[in-house]
């Protein structure tokens, strides 16, 4: 580590002259820019038959000396996202809700990241997005309920449990459960890797069919999730 320089607004043109009076000059191999003065620190070569990843470096290291900085390369980050309480002190990654292929239109959204799908004979399949599988981490235990439970929308009806976090899920709509998902008992990692297909949670019968006017559809689920950096 050495000690920040102080600035000198002519420092970047003198370093940019004497890098390229050097490679005017003949030398073969390279044209060196010191570091600042430290016991430690080694002439930095930029080697010319990699010149434009060479240049790159080197526009790096002439702004982190021009601006005092105390490293050559600065750290990146993205913003951490706020979300649900259920999926809180999960780090951001800007997703979206597609793991592949675009989705049917049939899919519907609650704002707790659970989908339903209507299926041609009229139960609904119950999932998690795929913002919510990348939020939770691997799924290692899903907690399902029994046939027959009777859900009003919004009810609790499972939870999910993660190397990083658990996740109660929720009923997007009123009805009865008629099947759950029995792969997922020894294959949790489904939810993961298939979150719209194999790693489907539950189905249920549809009591009030309005209710889906209330869900979001691909499209206002994406604006959704968007409108949470913010």
């Amino acid at each position: 580590m050495f000690k920040p320089q102080k600035y000198n607004p002519n420092m970047a043109l003198i370093l940019r002259r004497n890098y390229h009076h050097q490679q005017r000059a003949g030398n073969p191999r390279s044209a060196s820019i010191p570091l600042p003065n430290s016991s430690r620190s080694k002439p930095f070569s930029l080697m010319r038959h990699h010149s434009s990843t060479d240049m790159a470096v080197c526009g790096l290291l002439l702004r982190s000396l021009c601006s005092g900085f105390s490293t050559v390369v600065p750290a990146l980050s993205r913003p951490a996202l706020t979300l649900p309480l259920r999926l809180k002190n999960q780090p951001y990654v800007r997703r979206t809700v597609a793991s592949s292929s675009h989705l049917s239109a049939a899919l519907k959204f609650t704002d707790k990241h659970e989908w339903i799908r209507v299926e041609d004979d009229g139960v609904g399949t119950v999932g998690i997005s795929n913002f919510a599988q990348e939020a939770l981490g691997d799924v290692v235990y899903c907690g399902l309920p029994e046939v027959g439970t009777q859900l009003a929308q919004q009810d609790e009806f499972g939870a999910l449990e993660s190397v990083k976090a658990a996740s109660e899920l929720y009923s997007p709509l009123t009805g009865e459960v008629v099947e759950v998902n029995t792969l997922l008992a020894d294959r949790p990692g489904l939810v993961n890797s298939s979150c719209y297909k194999d790693g489907w949670l539950m189905k249920m019968t549809i009591a009030k069919p309005d209710e889906l006017d209330t869900l979001m559809d691909e499209a206002a689920y994406e604006r959704y999730i968007h409108s949470m950096e913010d």
